[in-house]
This record gives C-alpha cells, sequence and structure tokens, in this order.
C-alpha cells in the first residue's frame, strides 16, 4: 500500500458497495430530476436527524485534531453546517414536500447516528476523520454525476450543488488528505482498525439510500 494514498485504499477495500453507493439508483434519480416526493420526503426527515449529531462530530474533530492546520478547516465547515445554507435548504425543501423535522428515527438513521456518536466519545481522530470522509466523499461521488443541466425543481437542484463544486470538492480534499496524513503514522492494527469504521459507514451510506426507496436491509 501506498501510504500517501491510505484514503484511496481504504476506499478500494469497501468495493463494491462503494460504487453501489455512488452510483445508487435513488442518488442518480436526484441528479436527474425524477426522485418519488415520498422518496425524497423520506430521505430528507431522516437525513436532517443527522445535523445534530455531524455538528457534534466536527466538534470532536476540532477537539482532537493533533495540528492547528487541522482544526481550522473543521472549524470555519462546522460554523457552515450550523449557521447557512444547508439547513436552511432543509427546512425550505421539506416544506416543499410537505415533511417534518421531527420524525421518528429508521433504524439505519439511528445505526448511523450512534457510529458518530461512538467515535465522537472516543475521541479518537483517526476513527472521527475516517467518519466525516465517507460521509462527504461518497456524496461528492454522486453528486459530481450529475450533468447540466440540472434539474429545474430546486429541491433537488439544491440538494446536488451543496455536494459539489469547488469549496465541496476542496472540503473533501482536505478530509482525504487527513486521512493519507495519518496512516503514514498508522501500524496494521490501528490501520485495520480504521478500516473497520470506514467500511461500516459506507454501509450505512448504502442501507441509508435504501431506505429511502423503502427497502429494509
Amino acid at each position: 500500500m501506498n501510504e500517501r494514498s491510505f484514503s484511496e485504499w481504504l476506499r478500494r477495500q469497501c468495493e463494491p458497495e462503494w460504487t453501489s453507493v455512488v452510483t445508487h439508483p435513488f442518488a442518480m434519480a436526484i441528479n436527474q430530476g425524477v426522485a418519488a416526493d415520498d422518496d425524497m420526503r423520506r430521505y430528507l426527515e431522516q437525513d436532517f436527524q443527522f445535523v445534530d449529531s455531524f455538528t457534534a462530530l466536527l466538534g470532536a474533530a476540532v477537539a482532537s485534531a493533533d495540528t492547528f492546520e487541522a482544526r481550522v478547516p473543521y472549524g470555519k465547515f462546522l460554523g457552515q453546517v450550523a449557521t447557512t445554507e444547508e439547513k436552511t435548504y432543509f427546512h425550505r425543501a421539506l416544506a416543499e414536500l410537505g415533511g417534518r423535522t421531527e420524525v421518528e428515527l429508521e433504524p439505519v438513521t439511528a445505526a448511523f447516528k450512534g457510529l458518530m456518536d461512538e467515535v465522537r466519545a472516543a475521541q479518537d481522530y483517526p476513527l472521527i476523520a475516517a467518519v466525516l470522509c465517507v460521509a462527504e466523499w461518497c456524496y461528492l461521488g454522486w453528486a459530481e454525476r450529475a450533468t447540466e443541466p440540472l434539474p429545474e425543481s430546486f429541491v433537488h437542484r439544491e440538494w446536488i450543488e451543496l455536494h459539489e463544486g469547488a469549496e465541496f470538492r476542496a472540503w473533501v480534499g482536505f478530509l482525504r488528505g487527513e486521512l493519507d496524513r495519518l496512516g503514514s503514522g498508522l501500524d496494521e492494527e490501528r490501520r485495520q482498525e480504521v478500516l473497520g469504521v470506514f467500511r461500516r459507514a459506507v454501509e450505512l451510506e448504502r442501507a441509508f439510500f435504501d431506505m429511502a426507496v423503502g427497502k429494509r436491509r
């Protein structure tokens, strides 16, 4: 393994599941603007339930990162998640779809929140970075497959735009870079531990998309 590409090694170890996520039929339906309203509502209602745990996980990354240079991007992104367009998008999109911000958690949602909370509580930076990287990188993976013109409906179009573009690519690049940097200092046991968390997050991402279209795994 090339230690400078630890993130790529992690991704490759999770095939074919990774490709199943970034080419998932539901994600492709979002890209094409044809995701059914009921599916999109269910998906966004459940995705909104991650906001608190995801925000807390970013805070844990700020606290547990081993360099000041790493803390700054986490802190910047934390402010964006808490105060800017993504949170606003949820409220507008759910209002459009007749959805709610408070709903009962689907099993996969509870499991993914549990994983986020587990690594946050452990304050284990490589594991925190792994979960964050999966959550963001795989979303870039499907969103970058969208082609122009983007869907007319803001529900689909803005969700794509939030997960594609220069700023989001730079954010994913930072997360991958942190995993690459950390990987060079990990022994084989720790690399396998990070892989286990990375793989579990990928599996949950796949199951979350399945949930949106009514599948149960």
